[in-house]
């Protein structure tokens, strides 16, 4: 049977079947002698019959034949042995093989969206601002700090009678307070490379602050989110952001009665004001996404701002000893459309009131769907301020 499969093909198969139906016969029909000879001859005309049909097809191995499911239902030879096989386990071998995985092709799904196709080691997930000479090698730059000056005035030429102006990145685009700027070009994967981010408005005296010594203060007392001390004047509205003369860096501070509900909550204790806040790399990470993209006075935003780090009351504070003044410039307000007889600042100042309102809702709303999500009632414990 073997060698007759290997190679002959199936022809050779009806003489088999004809040679094992003839040795039937002759042992049924032995004791009928008279019919001995009729056995015979259809035993010859058989064997005969079967030769002819066998040598009239052409010889090729039965392995390369296109033998359908149907024909293999019962019996396949594999590994010159003939197993029991069904038609589903041929079709779901045929399956398997054609969604082979092709192998040679790059996909990585921990890569960043849309870069699955990439190796990681090419993958060039974050950026910086740092400006890059056209000669010398890449990885050559000296400067401890990038500045970007974010232009909402469109002047941005007259800068260039400052020397330190020449080498700042300048971005303008009119009528946009800096929140605006900060959420479309101050991305966390952007500024990555920066220990430190620094969030200013224009009008503030730099005469008597140091940026290397503050950023010393800043780690020495592990703050992730900051500011300098505020001279005081009649215009500075919280205690909290008030420069002390008695120490390096506060944290907390007594208000107005009835102003803090919880001695480790703004405005008492893990605040600084969006005047001039700093942050680290990963606070800011977070405050980045707490940035609302239609809300672009950042009223609210500082209240808000002790839910990025842990414990805040100790993550959060004001540095003495690096102090800035607030010169209380309009230049923004100014920017405003008189309206029903009101001079331009005050639209301004209506729009920052409603922002903080609309603020304020939205993250109540968002907390109490999550802690909805996960089945807990917000209202049978104290939550955030």
């Amino acid at each position: 049977m073997k060698g007759i499969l290997n190679d002959s093909g199936p022809a050779f198969l009806l003489d088999i079947s004809a040679i094992a139906s003839a040795e039937w016969t002759l042992s049924t029909l032995a004791r009928k002698p008279n019919e001995t000879m009729r056995v015979f001859i259809t035993i010859c005309v058989g064997i005969l019959f079967g030769f002819f049909i066998g040598v009239s097809f052409p010889t090729f191995p039965l392995t390369k034949l296109n033998i359908t499911s149907a024909l293999l239902h019962d019996f396949a030879v594999i590994d010159n042995k003939s197993t029991a096989i069904s038609t589903d386990d041929i079709r779901n071998i045929s399956t398997k093989t054609q969604v082979v995985k092709d192998v040679t092709k790059i996909w990585v799904p921990s890569n960043p969206k849309g870069a699955e196709r990439l190796p990681p080691g090419i993958v060039a997930s974050e950026s910086d601002f740092y400006q890059r000479r056209l000669w010398g090698m890449p990885s050559e730059f000296s400067d401890n700090f990038t500045i970007l000056l974010f232009h909402y005035d469109g002047r941005t030429t007259e800068w260039d009678d400052f020397e330190w102006s020449k080498r700042a990145i300048h971005i303008s685009a009119r009528k946009q307070t800096k929140w605006w700027y900060a959420k479309r070009f101050l991305h966390p994967d952007v500024v990555a490379p920066y220990d430190y981010i620094f969030i200013w408005d224009e009008d503030l005296g730099v005469e008597h602050f140091d940026a290397e010594e503050y950023i010393k203060l800043v780690r020495k007392h592990g703050l992730e989110i900051s500011q300098p001390g505020l001279q005081p004047t009649r215009s500075t509205t919280w205690q909290m952001t008030k420069k002390r003369d008695d120490r390096e860096v506060h944290k907390e501070t007594e208000e107005k009665p009835g102003w803090c509900s919880n001695p480790h909550l703004p405005p008492c204790a893990a605040f600084v004001e969006i005047m001039a806040p700093v942050f680290s790399r990963d606070a800011w990470r977070c405050v980045w996404h707490l940035i609302q993209n239609d809300l672009v006075h950042g009223w609210g935003l500082d209240f808000a701002l002790q839910r990025c780090v842990e414990p805040p009351h100790e993550k959060i504070g004001v540095v003495d000893a690096q102090w800035i003044v607030h010169q209380t410039v309009p230049s923004l307000g100014n920017q405003g459309q008189a309206e029903d007889g009101k001079a331009p600042w005050r639209g301004v100042r209506l729009r920052c009131e409603r922002e903080w309102k609309m603020f304020k809702t939205r993250l109540e709303n968002a907390e109490k769907s999550y802690y909805k999500s996960i089945g807990i009632d917000p209202s049978n414990f104290t939550g955030h301020s």
